[in-house]
Formats: structure tokens, C-alpha cells, sequence
């Protein structure tokens, strides 16, 4: 049995240690898996030599919990988990989640709001002058000041308002590596300024030669424009090879992004997954972690996205630029899955962020980066795009004849125009005959232009020629497979014009979708910066921001116009956009008069 990384004293004992080197903090359940920050940075720590310890989700009230080990020899690592702790809190329209997936059980309220915060203090309230480093997305996205839906304010960089002598950003391996090294050999972490993928306290008379010095937080909070132009500034300079260091200033002080930390060689990237993780939840836990249950039997084989959708901010926590594993790395992980006591045969998902990149989107990346000043994908694929997915498919079917496997599942986005940029349907067609389960997830978002431009995705068309080609490849292989498109409702840009332009989209496909998301603005993306400040950061022009909660509930309630709960909002919505031809019998309508009943109205999979 692998042993797990320390979480009590007795488990410390066991293994021999007086103490820690490093406690890792995290708002999550321990979980030993690799989809698991904290369980990857204990473990390559671990594999370094280091002794780490962990906390999982102490106590926030008490700075009694993070005692149980004693003082660490070289510092605290604080993280609020695998998503922002906000974010896990609470729902787009603000109010308190239940369930947790990432806590036992998948019970609510297992961790504090503002996380990295609320850890950060318990740390310095235990221990006095203990060195404190700062990681994981909450981190990484609060790096520099940021619009907080929360409180609807802009926040200060997360370094300062925890008080943490660094905060590391990004997919933190090497980062956090080379911080050890160094302290281990007696480097104070305050004299530790030079690495990249951290983020530093600076003043402006001791910057590196090259730093863009970004409006300070005191016009930020002033000038909404300055936001949006300090956005655009930090959006161009996310690459590793081409970024500058970044100042914030706050007061006669600042903050110091230094640039991002390179991506991973695929050496690098393999050994960390060949770590010996237990893949399970820590036995100190008597009901499981939803969380494991979707990554539990998956593999992941790539980090980066250059598909740049304006709502994700994998572009400030990953970068564009692909890294992936090898095959022979992926396959040695799918024998250790056959082996597991519960393994069935089938592998849940093969991906990433977006399961069909496997390599940069072109050659010249890894020399000269990513391009500063247009995306890969929109508003059209670029010439230089290298579409091919030749290597994914040979990876697939070589997992597909590991024994033991009986079926490898893709469970990951999809990017449909990357696919059909390769122009040919070979991946398509291995797509459903082998790794659909019935049902394909992908993500179109919208069918308006206007919307689709401000999220950073291609035309509807491109969507209804993938449906097609889709729909045509499953009736060749005589297979009933359904794709199942995600939403979003009131995103910037998007009027009760285009929500209706959806709508009708849905009437005429007879689809409803089963949920719809709702718009949530979250750090580190440039929807959110939109949001806060009605300016589109990559053009700097004025765009339109639907705010208002009714406004918000009428776009949300056309989604699902044939529930009988949304009759009035969307008979309101219709009569504020004009489309009182809407409402009525007709076969383009999509509600009846108040007071009338259409009878039932079920949406269904398109046929």
C-alpha cells in the first residue's frame, strides 16, 4: 500500500521525523491524486527530499489546528484548494452552496471564505515570523488586483491582503522547487526575488530593468478605463518567453509579477505523474470525496489552452502553450489503473483543459512564444495553426489495447473548430465509434454573433457544420450518440435581443438544455474584466454589460422558456425586447398569453 503524505503527528512519527520541512494548508480534503494540487506539490516536494505534512482543512477558527506537527524547519504553504474559495462558497446569483465536492462527503462549509486569507493569518497567529508562500488558482488569479464579484469591489493582490512573504502563480512544480532549494540552503525567503512565477513585495526604486510599471491600485479604484487598460497590459504578457515583469503600486509600495515560469518538458511532466500517488482519498476519512469520483479512473494528458475563450482563465493560471505527456508515461498510468481494486475497465476521460490539444497550436511557440497580439483560434483559425490530431488518435488506440481496458471514455471539452480545422473527419470518426459514452459534452456557449465575439468563440456556424458532421458519422456507425451543447446566459455583451435569438435557436432544434449557467464573473478572466468595467480590454471599446438581476433572470429564463415557472419572466422579457409576436400559438411562439397554458411543452436531444 502507498503510504500517504503525513496528515497527524502519529503519521509523522511513523515515518521516523522530528518534523516537518514544509505544512501544506489546503481548503481542500486530502485526496492523493494527481488532479490534486496540494497531493502534486507535496509529492514533488516529497520526491526532492523534503519532509511535508498536511493540513487539510483545519479548524479556521482555531491556530490551535495548525499545531499538530509543531514548527515546520523551512515555512508554511498555504492554498485554498482546487477552486477559489468563493467560487466553492457560493453561486452565481451569491448565494451559499450546500455541497462541496471537493470536502467529505461533499458536505458545505468545510472552508472559509477568502481561504488563502483566513489560512494566511492562522499562520502568523501561530507561529511568529514563520516564512509563508502563497499557491494554488486562488492565489494565482488574485495576483495583482482584481474585481471581486463578491463584494463587488476591487481587491488588492492577494500577497498583500494575506500578508505572505511570496505568492506563487501558475502550475507551481518548478516554482515551488527551486524556493525550497534555496531556503533549505539558507536563503531568507524575502531575498528570494528572482524566480519566475512568483509574485514579490517591491518598491518602485528596485525594479528589474524591462518592468512595465501598471496604473497603481489607487487609480484603479478611481477609473474603471485605468482597470481595463491595466488588464490589457497583463493579457500580453502571460507568455513565458516574451512577458515582462509587472509593478502594481500601492502607496509609496507595490507588488512584483515576475514573468511566468517556462512549461514543463515532457521529461518533467512524466515524472510527475509516475510519482506514487495513492489515487485515493486519506483513510482518515469515513465518507468519500466527490471530487475523486470523475478523475479516479482518468488520465490527464496535457496542461495549457490556446483556445483563449474570454470566460476561462486558464490563460492566466496554465498559459497557451501546450505541454503533454508521452504515450508511454499515459500507458504506464493505464496498467496502474487495471491493477486498482475498483477499476472496471473503463478510463473515465484521456485530457486536460481541452482534451484535442496535444502539442502547441504551431512550431514557432516554444522559441518565440505565443503571439502577442492575435489568438489562435479567433476569430478564425490561424494560417499558421498546426491541426492535427494524428498523435492523440495513435494514443487512444494504444490505450484502448492495454489489457484489462475495455473502454476509454473523452470526457474533456472538445474544441470542435480546432477539429474541424484538421479537415478530416479521422479523429471525429474515432471520436464516436470508441470514446463517446452516448452522450458528447462540448461548448458553443451562444449562437449570437455579437456574444460569440465577446466570449472569444467561433461562429455558430462553425457549430452547426460540427453537428452535422457529428450526427452523420454516428448514422454511418449505425450508433444513437447525442451531442449535449453547454450555455451561458447574460455574458457581456449579450442583450434580451440575442437571449431571444437562443431561444428561438432552441425552439427550432426542440432542445432545451437541462441546466443553463448563468454568468459568473470570476478572477483572472476577461469576461470578469468586462463585467466590472463595461470595456472590452481587447479592443478597449465600450461593451454592453447586462447587470441588472432582472435583466439577468429574464436572459436565463428564455433558456428554459417552455417551464411553466418561467411563463411571466418571459413573457416580461419578450414585451421589453419588442417580440410580442412571440407570445401566443403560433409555431414560432414561445410563450402563451398570461393566463393561458400551452400544455406541455418538452424540449428534447435534437434527433
Amino acid at each position: 500500500m502507498i503510504p500517504f503524505l503525513p496528515c497527524t503527528a502519529q503519521e509523522m512519527a511513523d515515518r521516523g521525523w522530528d518534523r516537518c520541512d514544509f505544512i501544506l494548508v489546503s481548503g481542500d480534503a486530502y485526496v492523493d491524486h494527481p488532479s490534486f494540487g496540494t497531493a502534486i506539490i507535496g509529492r514533488v516536494l516529497e520526491a526532492e527530499g523534503f519532509r511535508v505534512g498536511i493540513i487539510p482543512q483545519p479548524d479556521w477558527r482555531s491556530p490551535e489546528s495548525l499545531t499538530l506537527f509543531g514548527r515546520p524547519r523551512l515555512g508554511f504553504l498555504v492554498s485554498a484548494g482546487n477552486l477559489d474559495s468563493m467560487v466553492a462558497n457560493y453561486t452565481a446569483a451569491r448565494k451559499p452552496r450546500r455541497d462541496d465536492s471537493y470536502s467529505p462527503g461533499g458536505e458545505g462549509g468545510r472552508r472559509p471564505d477568502r481561504a488563502s486569507i483566513v489560512y494566511a493569518n492562522l499562520v502568523r497567529r501561530a507561529y511568529k515570523r514563520m516564512p509563508l508562500i502563497i499557491g494554488g488558482i486562488e492565489a494565482s488569479l488574485r495576483r495583482l488586483a482584481h474585481y471581486d464579484y463578491w463584494s463587488d469591489s476591487l481587491r488588492r493582490s492577494l500577497l498583500l491582503d494575506s500578508k505572505a512573504d511570496l505568492l506563487v502563480y501558475g502550475m507551481a512544480e518548478r516554482s515551488i522547487v527551486e524556493i525550497a532549494r534555496r531556503m533549505d540552503a539558507g536563503e531568507h525567503i524575502r531575498e528570494i526575488r528572482n524566480i519566475p512565477g512568483t509574485v514579490v513585495l517591491a518598491d518602485e526604486d528596485s525594479l528589474p530593468e524591462e518592468t512595465i510599471v501598471l496604473p497603481s491600485h489607487d487609480r484603479l479604484k478611481k477609473e474603471r478605463r485605468a482597470y481595463a487598460e491595466s488588464f490589457r497590459v497583463q493579457m500580453r504578457n502571460t507568455d513565458p518567453v516574451s512577458a515582462k515583469p509587472l509593478y502594481e503600486a500601492y502607496g509609496s509600495n507595490g507588488v512584483l509579477q515576475l514573468p511566468p515560469q517556462r512549461p514543463l518538458e515532457r521529461e518533467e511532466f512524466d515524472r510527475i505523474y509516475s510519482l506514487p500517488f495513492a489515487r485515493e482519498p486519506h483513510p482518515m476519512y469515513t465518507l468519500d470525496v466527490p471530487a475523486i469520483e470523475e478523475v479516479r479512473f482518468s488520465l490527464v494528458s496535457n496542461r495549457g489552452c490556446f483556445g483563449s475563450c474570454s470566460f476561462c482563465a486558464l490563460t492566466f493560471h496554465q498559459g497557451r502553450i501546450i505541454q503533454s505527456r508521452s504515450h508511454e508515461s499515459l500507458i504506464r498510468e493505464a496498467e496502474e489503473l487495471t491493477r486498482h481494486a475498483g477499476f472496471k475497465g473503463y478510463i473515465h476521460d484521456v485530457g486536460g483543459p481541452t482534451a484535442n490539444f496535444r502539442h502547441p497550436s504551431c512550431k514557432k511557440q516554444l522559441e518565440s512564444g505565443t503571439c502577442v497580439d492575435r489568438m489562435c483560434l479567433y476569430p478564425e483559425p490561424c494560417p499558421a495553426l498546426d491541426a492535427d490530431h494524428s498523435d492523440y488518435v495513435q494514443l487512444l488506440g494504444r490505450l484502448r489495447r492495454v489489457p484489462g481496458v475495455k473502454k476509454v471514455f473523452i470526457r474533456s471539452g472538445i474544441r470542435f473548430d480546432y477539429l474541424l480545422a484538421e479537415g478530416n473527419d479521422r479523429f471525429l470518426r474515432e471520436l464516436c465509434e470508441h470514446h463517446v459514452s452516448g452522450q458528447l459534452k462540448v461548448a458553443p456557449e451562444h449562437v449570437s454573433s455579437r456574444v460569440l465575439a465577446a466570449m472569444g468563440k467561433p461562429e455558430h456556424r462553425v457549430y452547426l457544420d460540427f453537428k452535422k458532421r457529428f450526427d452523420s458519422i454516428n448514422s454511418e456507425l449505425g450508433k444513437k450518440q447525442y451531442i449535449v451543447p453547454y450555455f451561458i446566459s447574460s455574458h457581456p455583451g449579450s442583450t434580451l435581443d440575442d437571449a431571444v435569438e437562443l431561444a428561438l435557436f432552441f425552439k427550432e432544434q426542440r432542445f432545451i438544455p437541462q441546466q443553463v449557467q448563468d454568468y459568473y464573473p470570476t478572477p483572472g478572466t476577461v469576461s470578469t474584466c468586462m463585467y466590472y468595467t463595461g470595456i472590452d480590454p481587447r479592443t478597449m471599446k465600450k461593451i454592453y454589460v447586462p447587470s441588472d438581476p432582472d435583466e439577468k433572470q429574464m436572459q436565463r429564463a428564455l433558456l428554459q422558456f417552455n417551464r411553466r415557472e418561467n411563463a411571466e419572466l418571459v413573457r416580461r422579457a419578450l414585451i421589453k425586447a419588442g417580440r410580442k409576436d412571440l407570445i401566443g400559438y403560433g409555431g414560432k411562439c414561445l410563450v402563451a398569453p398570461a393566463g393561458k397554458s400551452r400544455g406541455k411543452n418538452r424540449g428534447k436531444h435534437p434527433a
